[in-house]
């Protein structure tokens, strides 16, 4: 451990007292919600949540991206999301002219890359659900992006998400650990899934997982692994751009987990260097300076610059100034471990039948 992760934790350990607060405020309110002290509200349509019990990093928008992709030609869907970081306040419906300060980054990134499905957001889901269904009153299955937590609204499917590199069995409250809820809130999961594996993961390690989480009767738990595809220019998505064992990258992230991401890079490039802002950082024209300078400096013959989608969100509006720029972004997307992808499917076309035959 290098002596900025070894200060980290230092400082960490010392926010103790802060954590145990934390987790008894967290515990209390469970427990009004279990006893009904608090109310959580049913809606009489499939509402697909996908959460995790920490803060950032499990993968929460490639997860919704793959429901989408299985359920969007069967299913009229819809994405609800807080918007986190956006410059407005309370519901609002993405349109044809909307931006990432509007609606929030991953919104965003949902309505490019999925147009046929409505994206809204709203800090209040129990308000912000019946304005989208009256907006949109042909939507047949929501998505909760990142509502494990608020439970004011009762999802019929909670898909729970933990990472493999730091698993919730072994977290602790925030903010000594990363943890927001309790472990044991994970009782509450329809489904698990352990997301950022190795994508060599073996059975016998798949079995002391599953063995740690201790998954109830009624829970199925899956295993994925993080795939990078192809990067594409983030002007002219047409044109792509291959990494290769000559290249030098300037990799320019604002995520709150870049480890797998700089490992892809490093396995595939000849050397990286990297920029790195905080999660959801709103890019500025000084940050794109910065950028260009840092890129001027590498004096590699063949370079290019690489984000993530999450970011190119963020960044695209500087357009004029882009253009020169060889800006590629780099999508990425969950794949299911074990040939449980199909079992994964059926349990939320099954989930979202039941409504239709009610």
């Amino acid at each position: 451990m290098n002596l900025a992760n070894l200060t980290f934790q230092s400082v960490r350990f010392l926010l103790l007292p802060f954590a145990l607060l934390y987790g008894v405020a967290v515990w209390v309110r469970n427990r009004l919600y279990d006893k009904q002290l608090l109310k959580s509200t049913t809606v009489n349509m499939p509402i697909i949540c996908v959460g995790n019990l920490s803060v950032g990093g499990t993968g929460k928008s490639p997860m919704v991206e793959y429901l989408l992709r299985l359920l969007k030609d069967e299913v009229k869907m819809a994405t609800l999301s807080r918007g986190y970081k956006r410059k407005t306040k309370g519901y609002a419906l993405a349109n044809e002219n909307t931006t990432a300060l509007e609606i929030g980054d991953e919104p965003m990134q949902f309505h490019l890359k999925f147009p046929d499905v409505t994206v809204a957001v709203g800090e209040e889901r129990i308000e912000a659900i019946p304005q989208l269904l009256h907006d949109r009153p042909d939507t047949q299955a929501i998505i909760l992006d990142d509502g494990f937590q608020h439970r004011a609204i009762k999802a019929g499917l909670n898909i729970l998400l933990t990472d493999y590199n730091n698993l919730f069995t072994r977290d602790f409250f925030l903010p000594t650990g990363d943890l927001r809820d309790e472990r044991s809130s994970y009782k509450r999961a329809e489904v698990i899934v352990v997301t950022k594996c190795p994508a060599t993961l073996t059975e016998a390690e798949r079995n002391e997982i599953e063995a740690e989480i201790k998954p109830l009767l009624h829970q199925q738990i899956f295993f994925s692994t993080i795939e990078y595809g192809v990067p594409y220019h983030i002007l002219h998505p047409q044109q792509d751009y291959h990494l290769h064992k000559q290249l030098e990258v300037l990799l320019v992230t604002g995520i709150a987990n870049t480890e797998p991401l700089t490992k892809h890079i490093l396995a595939n490039s000849y050397t990286y260097e990297k920029i790195s802002f905080s999660d959801h950082h709103i890019f500025s024209i000084d940050d794109l300076k910065e950028i260009r300078k840092r890129f001027s400096k590498m004096d590699h013959a063949a370079k290019i610059i690489i984000t993530t989608e999450k970011d190119a969100v963020r960044l695209v509006k500087f357009k004029e100034e882009l253009e020169d720029l060889p800006l590629f972004v780099l999508p990425i997307r969950h794949r299911i471990l074990f040939n449980r992808e199909e079992a994964l499917k059926k349990t939320v076309i099954a989930f979202i039948q039941q409504f239709s035959r009610k």
